[in-house]
This record gives C-alpha cells, sequence and structure tokens, in this order.
C-alpha cells in the first residue's frame, strides 16, 4: 500500500522548475497610459485627471491685450474715469502690465496706472455712459 501512494504522489506531483520561471503579469491601470497606447481613443485623452472636476479657467486670457491692441490700431478716442472721478480723454498709445500710456489733444500726455482706472469706454459711447 506504501508503494501505491508513493506512485500516486508522484504521479500528481508538481515540478518546482516550472513555476520558476512564471512572471507575475499585472495590467496597468493607469487611464493615461490607457489611452496613451490606444491610437483610436487620442481624442479621449483630452478629459480632466483630477476626478472627472473641470480644470479652472486659465489665469490670463489675454482679453484685456486684445481689447487695448485693438483700440491702440484703429486710433480711438477713449475715455478713462479713474476712482476719484476724473475723466482722462485721449487715444491710448501703448500699455504694458501695469500702466497705460495716454496721448491727449492740446494737453500733456499722460502715464496712467491701471490700478487707478476706475473703467473706460470709447468717446462715441460717451451718451450712454452718463
Amino acid at each position: 500500500m506504501k508503494e501505491s501512494m508513493d506512485s500516486t504522489t508522484m504521479g500528481r506531483g508538481i515540478d518546482p522548475e516550472a513555476f520558476a520561471n512564471r512572471k507575475l503579469i499585472r495590467p496597468a491601470f493607469n487611464r493615461n497610459d490607457h489611452s496613451r497606447h490606444d491610437g483610436d481613443r487620442r481624442e479621449h485623452n483630452n478629459r480632466p485627471t483630477n476626478g472627472g472636476k473641470k480644470a479652472p479657467p486659465p489665469e490670463q486670457t489675454h482679453a484685456e491685450n486684445f481689447y487695448y491692441q485693438k483700440q491702440m490700431q484703429a486710433h480711438t478716442p477713449m475715455v478713462l474715469v479713474l476712482h476719484d472721478g476724473e475723466e482722462i480723454h485721449g487715444i491710448i498709445e501703448w500699455y504694458d502690465k501695469y500702466c497705460l500710456k495716454v496721448n491727449r489733444n492740446g494737453a500733456s500726455n499722460l502715464l496712467i496706472y491701471k490700478p487707478s482706472i476706475k473703467y473706460m469706454y470709447k468717446e462715441s459711447e460717451a451718451g450712454g455712459q452718463k
């Protein structure tokens, strides 16, 4: 009986060398890697990766710069109203991050700091502002 047990255990015996060469394969669950390798799904790669929440708006939209450029190129007469209520009439010659240079007819040109400007409008729209 002992012989029969040995033969069954030998028949069912597992060769340890067969398991020695096996490697565990784990799938990559990183969604960025998954969509990057899939050529048909590249448009889905633009989704926000912060849990489905919307991405915050950009810090700088350049709308202010576009507006200044448009008014400078057209030489549009502008009215700048300062925080103290003073109105400055003139044409914007140039601007930078902190100030505007305004050319005025019959008066000296001014360099105005942007933080001191309450609002501005085109001189041709003056009737609707007051």
